[in-house]
């Protein structure tokens, strides 16, 4: 294979990780913050339930710089393309975001009641709004972004705020915010006791079927979907330069790859059994091998849809033959090739200290705990 068309590749499949890895760990923290008002029924209950993820949700923040950091460095067209297109959005995102640390550490400041439950509030939609974002992001890269290309490859955005939060988006957004909210179960019921942790297993058990009856709702919309195929063009070797393929999109189009290769088959199934076992996991006690499973529920969801697309990346609905893919939305062979030489070694420290961090910090949290704990949130 050519080395280039190979770095290609394998950045498309570090990018997958990466969202994998966004998805799974900042997720969790969401859903916790999402649930926070529903786990927590006092003001001490939610003080435990918040201590849970304290010591980890910033460092987990760190999927979020990374994956933005890949697509700047090894994707800069969809970069571009999808910062300026879709700036609204993004600010949206980052507002919501803002408010995450400050909830944090202002809840606890004052012990007023209005006080600490502005603060749940603002937790609340830090944790569910991001997600819903993530979610309908992923449902409009299968529906198209309007979008094209001057010819000096100047990006224009012909849609609007309210056309990007579409019903099917709307819908995947629905299911992310469902998986953010068992992951965010399991964690809880993995450092949860008493009420907290009954709490945190209703909530594991009802998000996960939420999701997987989404998903099948998803599964369904996108077979009777127009999806996109390269009929012309499209050199797995060529430059960076989208506008030399002709795209057609065609109903049922989506389900193409899946068609060539029938064991591709196996990943969707994967979200069932894996949301299903994790069900079950939670209801038998078993709350970190239920964590793990919603994990790979996540891994199977996004790497469904990224079977689905490819070599697709960032379809355009208005000018479907300027849709950005993997051959030609990525940077240079150079680039990719050192970014790749980093990447290996700073995501395994990443995983490294991530996990050493998950060990030292482990244990029982609960209100008692932390009643008098001047380091406590």
């Amino acid at each position: 294979m050519d080395p280039y068309v190979l770095l290609k590749v394998t950045w498309w499949v570090l990018l997958g990780v990466l969202l994998i890895g966004l998805a799974v760990m900042v997720g969790m923290d969401m859903g916790v913050g999402a649930a926070l008002r529903y786990l927590g029924r006092t003001d001490g209950e939610r003080r435990a339930v918040i201590n849970m993820i304290a010591p980890h949700w910033d460092g987990n923040q760190v999927w979020f710089i990374l994956g933005g950091g890949a697509v700047f460095a090894a994707w800069p067209t969809i970069y571009a393309t999808a910062f300026s297109g879709l700036y609204v959005v993004m600010l949206v995102l980052l507002w919501s975001m803002i408010v995450r640390p400050l909830g944090f550490e202002y809840r606890s400041k004052l012990p007023g009641e209005r006080w600490r439950g502005a603060w749940d509030w603002m937790l609340f939609i830090s944790g569910a709004v991001p997600m819903i974002v993530f979610g309908a992001a992923m449902g409009n890269m299968l529906e198209g972004v309007p979008f094209h290309f001057s010819w000096n490859m100047v990006s224009y955005y012909t849609g609007s705020f309210i056309s990007l939060f579409n019903p099917f988006a709307v819908l995947c957004g629905v299911m992310a915010l469902a998986l953010a909210l068992y992951q965010g179960g399991a964690m809880v019921m993995n450092r949860g006791t008493g009420v907290i942790r009954e709490r945190a297993c209703r909530l594991l058990t009802i998000a996960g079927l939420v999701a997987l009856a989404v998903f099948s709702l998803c599964g369904i919309w996108v077979t009777l979907m127009h999806g996109y195929e390269i009929t012309a063009g499209g050199d797995p070797a060529g430059p960076a330069l989208p506008l030399n393929k002709t795209v057609e999109t065609a109903a049922g189009a989506w389900l193409a790859n899946y068609t060539a290769h029938p064991a591709l088959w196996l990943v969707p199934a994967s979200v069932y059994l894996a949301v299903l076992g994790g069900i079950a996991a939670a209801r038998a006690g078993l709350s970190h091998l239920a964590w793990w499973l919603g994990a790979l529920a996540w891994a199977a969801t996004l790497v469904t849809l990224g079977a689905a697309m490819f070599p697709f990346l960032m379809p355009s609905s208005s000018e479907p033959s300027h849709s950005l893919t993997v051959w030609d939305a990525s940077s240079s062979l150079g680039t990719l090739g050192w970014m790749l030489a980093f990447t290996a070694v700073f995501i395994p420290i990443i995983g490294i200290y991530t996990s050493w961090a998950f060990w030292v910090m482990r244990g029982k949290v609960t209100p008692e705990s932390i009643a008098h704990d001047e380091h406590a949130y």
